[in-house]
């Protein structure tokens, strides 16, 4: 046994006994526990409680074949915090492609969700569309939560709210109690097979960026394949969660070993976090109880309307409906691209690449904006753009008249 001079020899319980939420949630460990976001997920083979903190690990994926308990694993994970947490300090997204897994939360929308303005009547996301507009929501949403604390000169979520409590920031300059936000999504790879990249990148970035604003998530899939649990998603979510998988290849995938092919499944995980995995049994909550919990909380006095989440910016880049240019997201070198453009009358991201030395992913965004203000045409597959503009004078009025409009 890791860590033990002995050897143990695992033997299967004749009777296996269910291991309920109730059991957990009222046990010492989890009544008296100072946890940022406990959660309760189970026990281990020693009939412990086993707890782990959402805010220390921070991203959390969950894998594991279809019926093996990935979507009582994330009840239980919903109602512990439910549990432990009140709706002013903590905010719940919950994405479902299923449309069925998490309508039992739709009772508690108002005072535990967080939604974009347009979905506040349906927080619980079920359209891919709306997934993406949320998702990047969220990512304006950390900009915001990041230069506040910059401006109250502390280094994360909890040192913020500390002194926003002892009444060292003042509400009227912008400062206000923030809550922590965990993102649930669950089919992730449903996700990815419909909006691809629009999914990966929000979701990379709030992994990257979001711990210290108190932005948590947590992910989970079926088909856990390199083309859904990529190299980045992998990088940005150190927790781990298995369930029973039908080959070694997946659980080498999920846990970076193998191992979770051979669970036993319902309920069945094994958890990994650094180090070696532990083998925890789920807690099983039954759907009638999350009704009834759902209902509870919905009688309590509480906020009124789910968190808003800001608009995310617009997806023009920069330049607006009317042909402005907006100077916060345009290019610092779009003038003088411009200008190289209609000297040479040559369009192309390459001319661009080799004669600013920029990267391509930049070189191809400052020829979006150029399309869009009417300097090339568009793209022709390998051939090289049209250039609409003839002269230099005809791009200076140009470039005038668009800046004013900004």
């Amino acid at each position: 046994m890791p860590g033990k001079g002995t050897i143990g020899i695992e033997v299967p319980n004749a009777k296996p006994s269910i291991v309920s939420m109730f059991s957990i949630l009222n046990s010492r460990k989890f009544q008296e526990s100072t946890m940022e976001l406990p959660i309760a997920l189970g026990k281990t083979i020693t009939n412990d409680v086993f707890m782990v903190d959402l805010a220390k690990i921070p991203h959390l994926l969950v894998a594991g074949a279809t019926g093996q308990g990935k979507s009582v694993g994330l009840n239980a994970i919903i109602t512990s915090l439910l549990y432990k947490k009140h709706p002013n300090e903590m905010k719940i997204v919950l994405v479902d492609p299923k449309k069925v897994e998490f309508s039992i939360y739709a009772p508690i929308a108002k005072p535990f969700m967080a939604a974009v303005d347009e979905n506040v009547d349906e927080p619980i996301i079920t359209d891919v569309q709306k997934v993406v507009k949320t998702l990047k929501g969220l990512c304006v949403l950390m900009d915001e939560r990041y230069d506040m604390l910059k401006t109250a000169g502390a280094r994360n979520l909890k040192e913020y709210n500390q002194k926003y409590l002892s009444h060292q920031l003042n509400p009227e300059e912008g400062h206000e109690y923030m809550p922590y936000l965990v993102v649930i999504i669950d089919e992730f790879g449903d996700l990815i097979l419909t909006a691809g990249k629009e999914i990966e990148m929000p979701i990379t970035r709030i992994a990257q960026l979001a711990r210290a604003v108190g932005i948590h998530m947590i992910i989970a899939t079926q088909r856990p394949t390199t083309t859904i649990i990529t190299g980045n998603i992998k990088a940005n979510f150190p927790g781990r969660i298995a369930f029973r998988v039908g080959a070694m290849m997946d659980s080498r995938i999920i846990l970076d070993r193998p191992g979770a092919q051979q669970l036993v499944g319902r309920g069945d995980m094994l958890y990994l976090n650094g180090g070696e995995p532990t083998r925890v049994q789920c807690a099983f909550v039954d759907t009638p109880e999350v009704e009834n919990i759902s209902d509870f909380i919905a009688a309590q006095p509480g906020p009124v309307t789910p968190l808003e989440i800001p608009e995310p910016l617009s997806e023009d880049n920069g330049i607006g409906g009317g042909g402005g240019l907006d100077n916060q997201t345009i290019d610092p070198l779009f003038d003088e691209a411009a200008r190289a453009i209609v000297q040479s009358q040559q369009g192309s991201t390459s001319m661009i690449q080799r004669r600013f030395s920029i990267g391509y992913n930049r070189a191809g965004r400052l020829m979006d904006q150029l399309e869009k203000a009417g300097v090339v045409g568009s793209a022709q597959g390998s051939k090289p753009r049209e250039v609409l503009i003839i002269d230099e004078n005809s791009l200076d009025s140009l470039i005038e008249r668009l800046k004013s409009k900004g």
